[in-house]
């Protein structure tokens, strides 16, 4: 070709290759902006943004050490934890501010993946509808709507970003560009540790469309040789030289296992065996694998929480499902020499999920929209290559596949935009949870807890003893509802569903810290029990290795209703020195007028029955 010819034909590709770039962030923001006006919900945003005094105080040398030491709520996500911090510091607590920068990552990862798959396949029109995919679909509401779900949004980017250096790392192998690949793949784990798999999908890339698995390709993967030489190869060879190539990738993701699941275990997050039983965390992985494909299809009744189904239903469930994804793998693998990328899309599908699919259950869920952000990926892959081949020969395939691409976008897109109407407030959100699924006592809790902080007593506890009605050993609610009846002075009731929440989870700081505050703050004589206040509150100090300016607070009153007055002074001198690092300006405040009464010699004593809305579990 001649220069000049060349020359214009790489700026007509540039000039599409930024059309489809300007159209996805176009549909993309337009089909999301409404989040941008949402709020909280009360589904871990509370701990993780709005009442967690670290991300509260912004971008801190304190917090950032924070950040990469201390696991929070059985995660260990530094890089997540810091761009929550870089929110607060630059907007303050917002909630706008905070879903704009969840959008914000979702539109660069949509960019992205169009730009990974365009350099990979050279096929743009393809890449550019796996990502509109990818961008607009109804699943992927829940990472962008949910706060909380910040972690999925920031590790796509270095997800995206380290298939995008290793296509480079692949065109020119070398050092350097090998190094990026395992510093975006660190930074990935660091924001989620869900990319463990990665490595399994860089093997899968080697395969289709980097081919680097066949032999007339073996140049890209070792480098400059002789023909001589390269004739010496085994297939064999080859495979094991693209393994070890992963060795220190692979290092990584045994590490970033091991590390997540000591912190999960530690914190109680992970369900022991006797819970959850390992046939019943089986037999939900075959259903939960065809569930997300059939939500991929039709994106129907979609909820915020998914309780695990009946177990008479899984058992015919399990079977029906396990037979077709074998079916569906066996097909797969027939017709894989002529169509490379279907087993490249539907292990990626496969082996994403991994993680996550419940076989080491984190949680109560049986499934979670935000857990497919990835793994579809690998299913638009196959719909975005396998329908053009399947009507190769049609006439009208052009026309054709231009309208369907259209309406199958443009339908995604409404869906999307009525799906992010729930993810308003919490009312809202549960709301509809509880009319597109059945005994759902997430949603239950999730709408109790709101209207206690909102003051509705008598709602949340009606919400309460739903969620127990149909979890009684739910000890979030147990905690809950203590804590509702107690503000009602239903003191005796407190107390007894404080001790039960107590005993089911015994390292649950909450009721421990609210019992010790109702045993040694009561304006009732009969409901004072200094001793066991003062057990308590150590109790519940331990847990958080006495570095928690409230419950030490607890701590103190509990000394000066024993009449340890010396002790109660230093403890509250503790806590209000915490409070005041942590700018809790409400709470600093109400531990100074206590240390007053101590100083005096008086203990504090609550003039009503409402237990402090910092201490509420």
């Amino acid at each position: 070709m001649q220069p000049s010819l060349l020359k214009r034909a790489v700026h007509k590709n540039l000039r599409r290759d930024c059309t489809i770039v300007l159209l996805l962030v176009a549909a993309t923001v337009a089909a999301y902006w409404q989040v941008c006006g949402h709020g909280f919900v009360y589904h871990d945003d509370d701990m993780y943004v709005y009442e967690n005094p670290h991300v509260q105080e912004g971008l801190t040398p304190a917090n950032v050490v924070w950040a990469f030491a201390r696991p929070h709520i059985g995660h260990w996500h530094p890089l997540t934890w810091l761009s929550y911090m870089v929110d607060v510091e630059l907007f303050g607590v917002n909630p706008g501010a905070l879903h704009r920068t969840n959008l914000l990552l979702h539109v660069v990862n949509t960019v992205l993946l169009f730009v990974v798959l365009r350099r990979l396949t050279g096929a743009p029109w393809r890449s550019a509808f796996v990502a509109a995919l990818f961008a607009l679909h109804p699943l992927h509401v829940e990472p962008v709507a949910w706060i909380s779900s910040r972690k999925d949004v920031l590790s796509g980017v270095f997800l995206m970003l380290t298939m995008l250096a290793y296509a480079r790392y692949v065109d020119r192998p070398g050092v350097l560009r090998y190094s990026l690949v395992v510093l975006l793949f660190a930074l990935g784990l660091m924001s989620k540790p869900m990319l463990v798999t990665l490595p399994f999908v860089l093997l899968l890339l080697d395969y289709w469309p980097l081919g680097r698995f066949q032999f007339g390709q073996i140049v890209k993967s070792v480098g400059q040789q002789s023909r001589k030489s390269l004739n010496a190869f085994s297939h064999w060879k080859l495979s094991r030289h693209l393994l070890l190539e992963k060795i220190p990738l692979f290092a990584l993701s045994a590490i970033s296992s091991i590390v997540t699941f000591l912190v999960q275990r530690t914190a109680g997050a992970v369900t022991s065996v006797e819970t959850l039983p390992l046939k019943l965390r089986i037999a939900n992985t075959f259903v939960s694998y065809l569930t997300y494909i059939q939500k991929m299809v039709w994106p129907s009744r979609l909820a915020m929480f998914y309780p695990y189904p009946d177990k008479t239903d899984l058992i015919w469930q399990t079977v029906v499902f396990a037979l077709l994804l074998l079916i569906i793998s066996l097909g797969v693998v027939w017709l894989m020499r002529r169509r490379r990328y279907l087993l490249t899309g539907w292990l990626w599908y496969l082996g994403t999920l991994v993680p996550v699919i419940g076989l080491v259950q984190v949680g109560d869920q049986a499934l979670a929209d935000r857990y497919t952000y990835v793994p579809l990926t690998g299913l638009f892959i196959i719909i975005a290559w396998g329908v053009p081949d399947l009507i190769a020969k049609w006439r009208f395939r052009k026309p054709a596949l231009a309208a369907s691409a259209i309406a199958v976008l443009l339908a995604l897109s409404i869906c999307a935009y009525l799906q992010h109407r729930h993810w308003r407030d919490t009312i809202t959100l549960c709301e509809h949870a509880l009319e597109v699924t059945e005994d759902n006592y997430v949603a239950h809790f999730c709408m109790a807890d709101d209207s206690l902080r909102k003051g509705k007593i008598d709602r949340a506890i009606a919400d309460y003893r739903q969620c127990l009605r149909i979890k009684p050993s739910y000890f979030k609610a147990l905690g809950g509802l203590a804590a509702a009846l107690r503000r009602q002075g239903k003191t005796d009731q407190a107390i007894k569903y404080y001790t039960q929440a107590i005993r089911r989870k015994p390292g649950w700081v909450f009721p421990v810290n609210n019992l010790a505050w109702l045993l040694a703050t009561h304006k009732e004589t009969k409901f004072r029990n200094p001793k066991e206040a003062v057990r308590l509150a150590h109790e519940a100090c331990k847990l958080t290795n006495y570095e928690n300016p409230t419950i030490l607070d607890t701590l103190a009153a509990a000394y000066a209703i024993d009449n340890k007055f010396h002790q109660a002074i230093q403890t509250a001198e503790k806590a209000l020195e915490l409070a005041e690092v942590t700018r809790q300006k409400k709470l600093t405040e109400q531990i100074r007028n206590r240390l007053r009464l101590y100083k005096a010699g008086r203990p504090y004593i609550e003039p009503s029955a409402k237990v402090p809305s910092e201490e509420d579990g």
